[in-house]
């Protein structure tokens, strides 16, 4: 039997759209129902270092952006199609592909400097090496009675 589309659908996918985009910095339109899972990220700690392993599948070097500010390693990869006005190879039926930008942000620490940070991308797979430096410690914790 068929059934209408939206009985096929999650209604809910829809709704989570804007928070997904407003807080996690994925926009939905770019990887549809998946989107929940991309820019999947691997962190291992090594004695002097953390080295962090992030899927852009399908990204370019230059579409990659690294930004460090106030002690948060941004990463942000933008993807556009391109949107030649000519079509040579025949009408698109079903289009999947979109444009859009996806982002993630880490925090490593105010005394990390962008210089400190070595990033590869290869095959996909952006590959960051951040070091360790000790971070100030805390106030140790009094406990103050109330009466």
């Amino acid at each position: 039997m068929l059934r209408p589309g939206f009985f096929t659908e999650n209604l809910f996918d829809d709704w989570m759209d804007d928070f997904e985009k407003e807080f996690r910095g994925i926009d939905r339109k770019l990887y549809g129902k998946r989107a929940g899972r991309e820019m999947l990220t691997d962190v291992r700690e090594h004695e002097d270092h953390y080295q962090v392993e992030v899927d852009l599948p399908g990204f370019k070097k230059e579409n990659i952006q690294l930004e460090l500010k106030d002690g948060y390693l941004t990463i942000t990869a933008a993807k556009g199609l391109d949107q030649d006005t000519k079509n040579t190879q025949g009408k698109i039926v079903r289009q999947e592909r979109y444009a859009g930008t996806l982002q993630r942000s880490f925090y490593v620490g105010e005394q990390i400097t962008p210089e400190e940070i070595k990033a590869k991308f290869e095959d996909g797979v952006l590959t960051l090496e951040v070091p360790k430096k000790d971070q100030e410690a805390l106030p140790h914790k009094t406990t103050i009675m109330i009466e």
